[in-house]
């Protein structure tokens, strides 16, 4: 593993995923990424949202896409990495500056998201893992992180 204090080991009931932080491109969120996980504050939280050929979003403390972590929201980040399978990125509302905890994994290239979310990382292992989550809008009994962790720590 090249970096432990940038890599994210995410146990989802469906598998382990490992993700690589890249605070070259979005150093404050990655910085809450790793904050968030150090506390614990993924575990248990279930995928709310997966569609299929597109993503799937986890990271709403209530399951339903409404909420996000008692942190302040984050200014955006935008970059020029591209939103392709493997891309981790921040979901938000309408307004640029509200990402907060909430983020999601593409399936597949998404490019027309490219400058308008925040990119942080991106899946290294695992997206035969991601592939296997259950698909829905909101998802029936849906997968979820059993424990999100900086690699350094675990």
């Amino acid at each position: 593993m090249a970096d432990a204090e940038n890599t994210i080991i995410m146990e989802t009931t469906k598998g382990k995923v490992t993700i690589e932080l890249r605070p070259d491109l979005a150093p404050n969120h990655v910085a809450r990424i790793k904050e968030l996980a150090r506390e614990g504050f993924y575990d248990g939280i279930v995928f709310h949202r997966v569609i299929d050929r597109f993503m799937a979003q986890v990271g709403c403390p209530h399951g339903t896409g409404t909420g996000g972590s008692s942190k302040p929201d984050l200014k955006a980040e935008f970059n020029a990495e591209p939103h392709v399978r493997g891309t981790c990125s921040m979901a938000r509302s309408q307004s640029p500056n509200s990402a907060n905890s909430q983020f999601f994994i593409c399936f597949d290239d998404a490019r027309f998201l490219d400058k308008q979310y925040t990119a942080w990382g991106k899946v290294t292992d695992g997206m035969d893992v991601v592939d296997q989550l259950k698909r829905g809008e909101p998802v029936r009994n849906p997968d979820s992180i059993v424990s999100m962790k900086v690699a350094a720590d675990a």
